[in-house]
């Protein structure tokens, strides 16, 4: 086997693989990425068990074969060279590396390529195309709420499902959770809803253009994703997703809005001094003014005022945080509406709001991210 190759492209490509792979993976050869040479093309192909990752790219290939190498010495030479073209060259279980523009060489151990695992083939699956912009702002408005906690590992993933002519994600760790719905299904075939993991949708979301559309299957237990040059694959997370819909209030009372980068600023601020063990903040609104506030803590307190639309009886609110700072970094308005139905009146002159808080962009978009409040 022996192919000459462009160092930049094949870094690229490489550095993905590793996003992929789990070095720690009992199955020594899953820390190794599978490279097969034919047709002037080079397919690389790595996997974690779970998720599988395939690109192709053009090589200039002088004998064809197949092989695996240990795909982090594989980069760490590869990175360390010049920009330019560099050959790779297997005999037997030795595999050469010479840079064409330095006289270097170095010489890997490879495995042979039967050891790695089936990946399957993705032919005539029914696959749909939706616009990489609109999935990938998908992931982004839900991917940060999903659970940690791996005895819930139906939580752990984003829930993918066609409603109508919507497709819906949605995620939750059973205290937050963020929901979008986009109207791009017109010519999506109906699929079986799907637990996604989160790892394939981090690598779409960070390696999928804005411009064009990607292609997606859900079959089975698995989900396929195609665009450019590159092929993600995954087995979804077994288990049956809550209805999302009871946590989603039909109505709600109440609203203020406030300058988001005014909030941004005013947590930031405020938040060093939160009690990292609770995360727990308050908010304050009156008439025009949203106070922002951490209870007493054995490092002290703090508290900022900003402007706010609101014009209703005093309120509080107690809140976690980061459910609020989270959704503020993917909420592309000017604005942030709060929605919420306060209590009744205790007869203390304030309202505690205890129940549902929607945060949503200021004009309202397709996308809702759902608070439970924390005792004042």
């Amino acid at each position: 086997m022996k192919f000459t190759f462009d160092r930049d492209a094949m870094i690229k490509e490489i550095a993905i693989a590793q996003e992929i792979i789990t070095n720690k993976s009992p199955l020594s050869i899953l820390s190794n990425i599978l490279l097969i040479a034919e047709n002037n093309s080079l397919t690389i192909k790595a996997s974690d068990n779970t998720v599988k990752y395939v690109s192709v790219i053009p090589v200039d290939i002088q004998e064809e074969g197949r092989t695996t190498v240990y795909c982090d010495n594989f980069m760490s030479i590869i990175s360390k060279l010049p920009s330019g073209e560099v050959e790779f060259n297997q005999e037997d279980l030795k595999v050469t590396i010479n840079s064409l523009t330095k006289k270097f060489k170095a010489t890997l151990n490879s495995q042979a390529s039967d050891k790695f695992p089936e990946m399957g083939s993705s032919e005539n699956l029914p696959f749909f195309e939706v616009p990489a912009k609109e999935i990938k702002e998908m992931i982004r408005q839900t991917i940060f709420s999903v659970s940690e906690d791996h005895t819930r590992i139906f939580l752990t993933g984003v829930y993918f499902l066609k409603n109508e002519q919507n497709l819906t994600m949605v995620s939750t760790d059973g205290h937050r959770l963020s929901s979008i719905d986009k109207a791009i299904a017109n010519n999506v075939p109906d699929f079986p809803p799907a637990i996604v993991p989160t790892k394939i949708l981090s690598c779409v979301m960070k390696h999928a253009s804005d411009e064009g559309n990607i292609q997606m299957a859900v079959v089975d237990k698995s989900i396929f994703v195609k665009f450019g040059n590159y092929e993600f694959s995954s087995n979804l997370i077994d288990g049956l997703y809550p209805n999302y819909k009871k946590v989603i209030p039909e109505s709600l009372t109440s609203s203020f809005a406030v300058y988001k980068a005014d909030l941004k600023a005013a947590l930031e601020r405020t938040t060093i001094m939160v009690d990292k063990s609770v995360s727990r903040i308050l908010f304050k609104v009156t008439s025009g003014v949203l106070k922002v506030m951490t209870p007493d803590s054995l490092n002290g307190n703090a508290s900022e005022e900003i402007p706010c639309r609101y014009d209703g009886p005093d309120i509080s609110i107690g809140l976690n945080y980061k459910f609020i700072t989270d959704p503020l970094k993917v909420i592309d308005s000017e604005y942030v509406v709060f929605e919420f139905t306060p209590d009744e009146d205790d007869g203390s002159g304030e309202r505690k709001v205890t129940k549902t808080v929607i945060m949503h962009s200021d004009p309202k978009e397709d996308y809702q991210h759902i608070v439970m409040p924390m005792n004042n």
